[in-house]
């Protein structure tokens, strides 16, 4: 009696443990099933190098078609001839603007120096006779012109006005140079100044 029960245990045994195998075969090597095929792009082959390379060349053909595309600002008539123009005025001012700038801000020059008859000339002719209050920033006479700090901004130097009655005031050669441009170039003058002038004291 014993023998067929030991049997029947063994077998049971078994297809129990031939059950389990294949159970667990199939769920390691079971794959996932996509719902659709062509919803999800397979990885690509190419490396990494190849992929940056792909979006980099991408962005320069789209960069390089809107360029194309576009209209350029100075194929523009209008820009073309403002930019002709602001050469034009830059030209003008640039030795005068060199010039004090010079006086200005180089060892040439001490605080309280005069200039020479050569860059006082150039100054006079080419800023204080545009100045819009030269009349009365030279009151009874010009005697000369001389650099010093600035009277109220004391880490700056100016220009000055001496007086033939010893009196002395100070004139912005932005100032001046505005309305150079103002007088000698009407139609562009308030884009060049508000562009290239700064807003000057006195």
């Amino acid at each position: 009696m014993a023998a067929p029960h030991f049997l029947k245990q063994a077998l049971l045994l078994r297809a129990c443990f031939h059950t389990y195998k294949h159970f667990t075969v199939r769920a390691v090597t079971a794959r996932p099933r996509l719902w659709c095929s062509a919803a999800i792009t397979p990885p690509s082959e190419k490396p990494n190098g190849n992929r940056l390379n792909y979006v980099n060349n991408t962005l320069n053909l789209r960069r390089d078609d809107y360029s194309s595309s576009s209209v350029r600002l100075d194929d523009e008539p209008e820009y073309r001839k403002w930019k002709d123009k602001e050469d034009e005025i830059l030209n003008d001012i640039e030795p005068i603007l060199l010039l004090t700038k010079e006086i200005l801000h180089s060892p040439r020059y001490m605080d309280g120096g005069r200039l020479t008859v050569e860059d006082e000339k150039m100054v006079v002719e080419k800023l204080l006779a545009y100045h819009p209050h030269s009349e009365d920033k030279m009151g009874c006479g010009l005697e000369s012109i001389m650099v010093d700090r600035h009277p109220q901004f004391r880490h700056s130097r100016c220009l000055f006005v001496v007086r033939t009655d010893g009196g002395w005031i100070d004139f912005s050669y932005q100032k001046c140079l505005r309305e150079y441009v103002r007088a000698n170039y009407p139609a562009h003058a308030e884009r060049f100044i508000r562009e290239h002038l700064k807003r000057g004291s006195s």
